[in-house]
């Protein structure tokens, strides 16, 4: 089998083609390289370039015409950067996977899993969601994302392509192999924030104090990037089986900002201290999922831990230097 990854050269998207190539599946890659690494596609079919360029896409389909399958990764995804450029974001994650689809379709795509985001749920007052809890996207990039999914339901619902979307929770570490891993030096998430005060040795912020939560910051679903990957290969096998359009993935759990720290300390040699600080513009309370949608149609739940997701981004973050140079 034979996938085409937009994005592949992204921290997720490059994740799930070692996983495909793990499970067999052969990966094309395509990626603009605007945020994604070029050393992240190596040994695999690399094409460089956007996904609005139809002739690009014309020309990858004419040279693989066994694609079987399309995963759609690329997107930009930083909540503060999309409140500074909502155009840029919009451009970037809805208008151009416009043109992408359209490609697509030209090209005899009947199947494509969507990169979708668990931030567009509107959380019920426990912080729980499900696929059918209502949606209410508070930030620009949720936004896209939301948008997204709405004109590929109309899309497939008058073209011969179906579309799942998997809405993605919050995924940390890295390629348990160490292939792959964040691209970013300083990633503006809180793990990332936590890993750069522990190398700096200075204390981490917590943005956001005030939310009704347990202890008052923010609740994630973090969920391990590898078992996000292994969950796009399980799609893949069972496509023409899903009968739902959405997938929730993540652990079922919530963590707090302040468990994310009492964890991190717990696998760290020396711990990080703590200092308040507002929250920042787009943030939500957050939540997590308490679906079972994805073991049930994919025989899929989360098998890593956080302190795994932690384990792996502090290696990662060690091996980055000498992998990114």
């Amino acid at each position: 089998m034979r996938v085409l990854i937009s994005g592949g050269a992204g921290f997720i998207g490059s994740t799930v083609a070692s996983a495909c190539l793990d499970a067999g599946i052969s990966p094309v890659i395509l990626d603009s390289l605007v945020t994604g690494r070029r050393e992240f596609a190596e040994g695999r079919v690399f094409y460089e370039g956007d996904i609005s360029d139809g002739p690009l896409i014309d020309k990858i389909f004419a040279e693989n015409p066994d694609i079987e399958a399309v995963i759609h990764c690329a997107a930009l995804i930083v909540v503060p950067d999309s409140v500074a450029d909502p155009i840029g974001y919009y451009r970037a994650n809805v208008t151009k996977s416009l043109e992408f689809i359209d490609h697509l379709i030209r090209n005899g795509c009947t199947q494509m899993v969507f990169s979708s985001s668990a931030s567009i749920y509107r959380a019920g007052e426990d912080h729980t969601v499900d696929e059918n809890s209502p949606l209410d996207p508070v930030s620009p990039y949720a936004r896209t994302k939301a948008v997204c999914e709405a004109m590929f339901t109309d899309i497939a619902a008058t073209h011969p392509i179906k579309i799942v979307s998997l809405r993605y929770f919050n995924p940390i570490g890295a390629d348990p192999k160490m292939r792959t891993g964040l691209q970013l030096r300083r990633p503006s998430h809180a793990l990332g924030k936590m890993i750069e005060a522990y190398e700096d040795r200075v204390p981490f912020q917590i943005t956001g104090t005030a939310y009704p939560t347990s202890d008052g910051t923010g609740i994630r679903d973090y969920v391990h990037v590898w078992d996000l990957a292994t969950a796009h290969v399980a799609a893949l096998r069972r496509f023409p089986d899903l009968d739902e359009a959405v997938i929730n993935l993540g652990t079922g759990a919530g963590t707090t900002v302040r468990e994310l720290v009492e964890a991190f300390n717990r696998v760290v040699d020396h711990p990080i201290e703590v200092v308040e600080a507002p929250a920042r513009p787009g943030d939500v309370a957050g939540a997590y999922t308490r679906s079972d949608r994805a073991r049930r149609l994919l025989d899929w739940q989360a098998r890593y831990s956080v302190e795994d997701g932690i384990r792996h981004s502090l290696e990662w973050a060690r091996h980055r230097e000498s992998r990114l140079g």
